[in-house]
């Protein structure tokens, strides 16, 4: 019997993971940056022999930290298959801190988030996420209206050979 999977819960995200994971090697490989996925933390259960069984633990970290141009570099990657806004529910309450935390103290500090069923990307920087965040905390709006991101945000696209040349954007 042939698995099959679907893009639920396991794999939200993976897909422009996988396009900011190419993108950082290739950073890498350019000597442009050092960006570096952090890994998902897991809780080890149990071990019998080679076998080990755990799940994976709620993260207290984004998924992206490095070093571009001697200034770090921390950003979530996050994708909606929403067209009309970003809802800030997709963002933790633990995320939204550390970003703040490293932006006051002088990061770059950003989301990229994919509107999946557009097929577009965006470099939302932290002082947009923080107008939103604080609004919605006062009761307003629980999310960010795609013409937002068209009108504040710059779209991040493919370019000079980056898979997805996010960096263009970071200034």
């Amino acid at each position: 019997m042939r698995k099959t999977y679907s893009r639920s819960h396991a794999n939200r995200g993976a897909q422009l993971e996988n396009l900011v994971d190419i993108t950082n090697q290739q950073y890498r490989n350019k000597g442009v940056a050092d960006i570096r996925k952090i890994p998902t933390p897991v809780k080890i259960i149990g071990q019998q022999g080679n076998m080990i069984t755990g799940h994976t633990q709620k993260g207290e970290w984004v998924d992206y930290v490095g070093i571009h141009d001697s200034r770090t570099i921390v950003f979530d990657a996050k994708e909606t298959s929403i067209r009309t806004n970003f809802p800030l529910s997709n963002i933790s309450e633990h995320q939204y801190e550390l970003l703040k935390s490293w932006h006051q103290k002088g990061a770059h500090a950003f989301l990229l988030v994919s509107f999946t069923t557009l097929d577009e990307v965006f470099l939302l920087p932290f002082g947009r996420l923080q107008e939103a965040w604080e609004h919605a905390k006062k009761g307003g709006r629980k999310s960010i209206p795609y013409d937002d991101f068209k009108l504040y945000c710059d779209q991040v696209k493919s370019d000079k050979g980056y898979v997805l040349h996010y960096l263009k954007h970071v200034g």
